[in-house]
């Protein structure tokens, strides 16, 4: 040993422990120090765990302490913790459940045999007793981690399924985790628990700092609530436990927040429900879930993909098309011309021969779909018949119908101008039956333009449509800034705050980007229509917003708060056309689409992006 090693007061520390150059009598000393270390009582038990917690996320598949009983120890230690309420509270020991608990989590989440460990040493009890709330909220979240990375493993996932209220209490958490952390600790500022502060910061900020860190943590403890259920939902026998109306509408609306954005959340975990037979029953019974996979599919989130699946595989299965079908084909005919998405190739196709499907099942009487659902389906049919068609049309044709286009868009544009909206909508739809399939360029923009005429004329249904339609075609896809503006907009009439915010942070982001002089960021300064809606929307999708209004707010000191969290700005939010056009909108269309208006544009002197993302 060194010098600061002989001089340590703690007997055994692990520190030291560590420090030792034989490898084999280090390997004694670390078996002895986890095998001794539950029964301990000393000071300062904290720092070792706190220490194995920085090595297991550092290094979470380095076996060196699995193979010496670092699970046992950690199990023994929550234990302790449950039931030793002197030791807990002495010392800075109600620490040491958390770091237990993550520590296990940190050295599942990658390896299987590791895992196996694990569950031989015993950790599932001990978190099943966090996972219940038998200390708080903070031990849950990584309770709730550790045994969503034990259930993601064939071997392991039967110990887990063997604790039966696992999969009940992992429910009741995805629906009630917001709502425990903010009356647990988001609410009253003067009341938060002085450890919880210090885990959430490490003591390295105030108040503001704490909050943002306990919205990431309730995102995460909702989330990894339904990753854990997701492992449920691969087994059908578990599908009716979670298969229950009352979770199932809420789980389009478990999102994980911009806070938490890298985790599929509840779309994720009704993408598995919909894979299996079993589960698109109960999906389909569904109403409000199916309207809002249809507004996921036409949504600039990350996840659109999955809600897509989710509507495909509800059409295919002949036991739920019939449910769903009207509901379902809008949405599916206004992404029809999708081409790829992430890693899924050729989407676009892939619902064409669904619809397709659906025609054919009608005429063997085998499903009942409405007049109007077939003549969609029958027009998007139609239109790639016609893709066919002009392939083997002359070029010269092919120009002329292309010039044709042009000229009808640009009276289009012209009634624009003059205030009839109506006619010139009338127009745009002339012009796209007119312009050639493979102008794909042209066609985002008629798109678009009749997006803009929809919105002005109080149509926000149709402008979603339109603007999805454009965005689908547009290379690469959902990133058309003025599309993605007009979409905003549009969820913003009918009070979808998440799918607006999505697609207005987009608009910022690709205006950041651009080329072109009309939209492109001035100074590096946000246009206060596009601040204004991002403000409005992040206050309207906050993770914490229905328990602020259940439990009333946020309190600072014994007085009462803004039940929407930190204030981020009091001005009126004017109606969609109002914020982006000025006036009726008439001069906000142009030759080559739009914003040609530049008075709307002239005052740029608004925070940046950096300052716009938090409530």
């Amino acid at each position: 040993m060194d010098k600061a090693s002989s001089e340590c007061p703690y007997p055994g520390c692990f520190f030291c422990v560590m420090k030792e150059g034989n490898p084999s009598k280090r390997r004694a000393s670390v078996l002895k120090f986890f095998r001794e270390l539950p029964s301990q009582d000393d000071d300062g038990q904290v720092l070792p765990i706190s220490g194995l917690w920085n090595t297991a996320m550092a290094h979470p598949n380095d076996p060196e302490f699995i193979e010496v009983g670092v699970f046992e120890c950690m199990a023994a230690l929550i234990w302790k913790g449950l039931k030793n309420r002197r030791w807990i509270s002495h010392d800075q020991n109600i620490y040491i459940p958390y770091y237990a608990a993550h520590i296990i989590g940190s050295y599942t989440m990658n390896m299987e045999e590791f895992a196996e460990s694990a569950v031989h040493a015993g950790v599932i009890p001990p978190l099943v007793e966090l996972l219940r709330g038998r200390l708080t909220w903070v031990e849950q979240r990584v309770a709730v981690r550790a045994l969503g990375h034990l259930a993601t493993y064939a071997s392991t996932f039967p110990a887990v399924a063997s604790q039966g209220e696992i999969l009940e209490l992992s429910i009741q958490l995805a629906m009630s985790s917001l709502e425990i952390v903010f009356s647990h600790f988001y609410q009253y500022v003067d009341r938060r628990l002085s450890y919880h502060c210090d885990l959430l910061t490490r003591g390295m900020g105030g108040v503001e700092m704490e909050s943002r860190k306990a919205e990431e943590w309730a995102s995460q403890l909702q989330c990894w609530s339904l990753q854990l259920i997701n492992c449920f939902a691969f087994k059908p026998e578990f599908l009716p436990t979670i298969c229950k109306p009352e979770f199932l509408v809420e789980l389009p609306g478990m999102w994980g927040g911009l806070v938490n954005e890298n985790s599929p959340a509840g779309i994720g975990l009704l993408r598995t429900i919909c894979h299996q037979k079993l589960g698109r029953g109960p999906v389909a019974a569904c109403p409000g879930v199916i309207e809002a996979l249809c507004n996921i599919a036409r949504s600039s989130d990350d996840w659109q993909y999955m809600a897509i699946d989710c509507l495909l595989w509800l059409l295919q299965d002949p036991n739920t098309c019939h449910k769903v079908v009207d509901k379902v084909v809008p949405a599916l005919v206004d992404l029809a011309e999708i081409t790829t998405l992430g890693d899924h190739k050729k989407l676009g196709d892939s619902i064409l021969n669904v619809l397709q499907d659906c025609i054919q099942s009608q005429g063997s009487g085998k499903s009942s779909i409405s007049n109007r659902t077939i003549e969609e389906i029958e027009n998007l049919l139609n239109s790639k018949q016609r893709f066919k068609w002009e392939k083997n049309m002359p070029r010269e044709d092919l120009h002329i119908k292309q010039a044709a286009s042009l000229v009808v868009k640009l009276e289009g544009n012209s009634l624009f101008s003059s205030g009839n909206i109506s006619g010139a909508a009338s127009k745009y739809s002339e012009a796209l039956a007119l312009c050639p399939m493979r102008s794909k360029k042209e066609r985002v923009v008629l798109y678009s333009n009749r997006a803009q005429c929809y919105l002005l004329l109080q149509q926000p249904l149709a402008a979603i449509s339109d603007a999805t339609r454009a965005l689908c075609l547009h290379r690469p896809v959902n990133r058309h800034a003025k599309s993605l503006w007009r979409r905003a907009q549009a969820y913003d009439m009918i009070g979808l705050a998440k799918e607006s915010l999505l697609d207005a942070i987009l608009f910022i982001n690709e205006c950041s980007q651009s080329s072109d002089p009309d939209i492109s960021l001035r100074q590096n300064k946000v246009p206060d229509y596009a601040e204004r809606l991002v403000k409005k929307q992040m206050r309207a999708a906050w993770l914490f917003r229905e328990a602020a209004i259940k439990h009333g707010g946020v309190h600072s000191q014994g007085e009462g708060g803004n039940i929407y969290g930190p204030e981020t700005d009091d001005s009126e939010w004017e109606t969609a056309s109002e914020s982006d056009i000025g006036n009726d909108g008439r001069d906000d269309m142009g030759d080559d689409d739009d914003w040609n208006n530049d008075d709307k544009r002239k005052d740029y002197d608004k925070p940046s992006l950096k300052g716009i993302f938090t409530i």
